[in-house]
C-alpha cells in the first residue's frame, strides 16, 4: 500500500495567527499616520495663530506710530478697558479704539475727518461701546485681560494715572469761509513709551513701543 502524501498548506491556527499579526501591524501603521496628520494640523493652527497675532500687533503699532496730538481731542487715553487715540490717516484724522469686551479684543476706527467738531463728536461716540460695537473688528479671542502702561520720566506707570499737562499745538487754520468751533483747555502730555500686556492662553504677551506723535 502506497504511503499517504501530506497535503501542503496552512492550518486554521496559522491563518488566525497571521491575521492577528497583520491587524496589529495595520493598527500601528494607522496610529502613526494619524499622529502625523494631527501634528501637521496642530503646526498649521499654531502657524496661523502666530501669523494672526503678528498682524494684529503690527496694526496696533501702526496706530500708535501715527498718534496726532491736538486741542480737538486727546491723543491717547486708557480707561482700564479701552485704549483710545487720535491718529493721522489718509484724508484727515481719525479716532481709534482698542477695547477688551467679553474676552475678545476689538479694534474700532472712525472715518478720517478734517473738521475739529467732527473729530470731537467721534471721540465722544467712541466712549459708548454700544454705539461702536456694530463696526468694531474682532481682532483676538480668548484674551483674559488687557493692561497698558505709560513710560514717563524714567519709569513705567499705570496708564490711568495723571501725567504732565502741556499746551496742545495750535490747530490748522480753517478753510476759507468755514467756521471753527471754539475749543480750549489743556491736554495731558503724551508718554514717551507704551507697554501693552495681554493675558493669552499661552501666557502673557508684552509689547513695548516708543511713541512718536505726528505733528
Amino acid at each position: 500500500m502506497a504511503p499517504t502524501r501530506r497535503t501542503e498548506g496552512f492550518t486554521l491556527v496559522e491563518v488566525m495567527v497571521a491575521l492577528v499579526i497583520m491587524a496589529v501591524l495595520a493598527t500601528m501603521a494607522w496610529q502613526g499616520v494619524d499622529g502625523l496628520i494631527r501634528a501637521r494640523e496642530g503646526a498649521a493652527r499654531s502657524g496661523e495663530a502666530a501669523l494672526r497675532l503678528g498682524t494684529v500687533l503690527l496694526q496696533w503699532e501702526q496706530d500708535l506710530n501715527q498718534i496726532q496730538q491736538s486741542n480737538a481731542a486727546p491723543g491717547l487715553r486708557f480707561d482700564g478697558a479701552s485704549l483710545r487715540l487720535t491718529r493721522r490717516a489718509p484724508g484727515g484724522v481719525q479716532v481709534v479704539v482698542w477695547t477688551l469686551q467679553n474676552r475678545t479684543w476689538y479694534r474700532w476706527a472712525a472715518p478720517p475727518v478734517t473738521r475739529i467738531q467732527d473729530l470731537q463728536e467721534w471721540w465722544i461716540r467712541s466712549q459708548q461701546w454700544a454705539a461702536i460695537q456694530p463696526d468694531a473688528l474682532r481682532m483676538l479671542d480668548d484674551v483674559d485681560s488687557q493692561q497698558v502702561y505709560f513710560y514717563r520720566g524714567n519709569s513705567w506707570s499705570n496708564a490711568q494715572s495723571t501725567g504732565d499737562i502741556e499746551a496742545p499745538p495750535a490747530p490748522p487754520p480753517p478753510a476759507s469761509g468755514a467756521s471753527q468751533p471754539p475749543v480750549g483747555g489743556e491736554n495731558e502730555a503724551l508718554p514717551s513709551g507704551v507697554r501693552l500686556v495681554l493675558a493669552l492662553p499661552g501666557g502673557p504677551l508684552t509689547r513695548d513701543l516708543m511713541v512718536r506723535p505726528s505733528r
